[in-house]
């Protein structure tokens, strides 16, 4: 069992920043892909990053490429999302995923595990 305990959402005004982490405890595995995912008010859950455990590869959703950087610190097994050129279309609910594997995926329902959420709003 692995649990996730995402924190660092909150209000910014667009073109602000913020960091999201993603603290990863109990059972982690060597081969792991974590990923984040966000999700607004009727709206489906997305994709918006993922990374190899290894840091080997990295996926991005085009709507964040540029934007946003995904990376990990293993020794800490943390994840974070730095999100630079916040836009008001980035408010949502961002989540913390984790699955077994060496590639990135982009399907949310592949992934075993998720932390419960951080709220970020972007205002105009």
């Amino acid at each position: 069992q692995v649990q996730l305990v995402e924190s660092g959402g909150g209000l910014v005004q667009a073109g602000g920043s913020l960091r999201l982490s993603c603290a990863a405890s109990g059972r982690t595995f060597s081969s792991t892909v974590m990923g984040w995912f966000r999700q607004a008010p009727e709206k489906e859950r997305e994709f918006v990053a993922a990374i190899t455990w290894n840091g080997g590869r990295i996926n991005y959703a085009d709507s964040v490429k540029g934007r946003f950087t995904i990376s990990r610190d293993n020794a800490k097994n943390t994840v974070y999302l730095q999100m630079n050129s916040l836009k008001p279309e980035d408010t949502a609910v961002y989540y913390c995923a984790a699955m077994r594997g060496v590639v990135t995926v982009t399907t949310a329902d592949l992934y075993d595990y998720w932390g419960q959420g951080t709220q970020v709003t972007v205002s105009s």
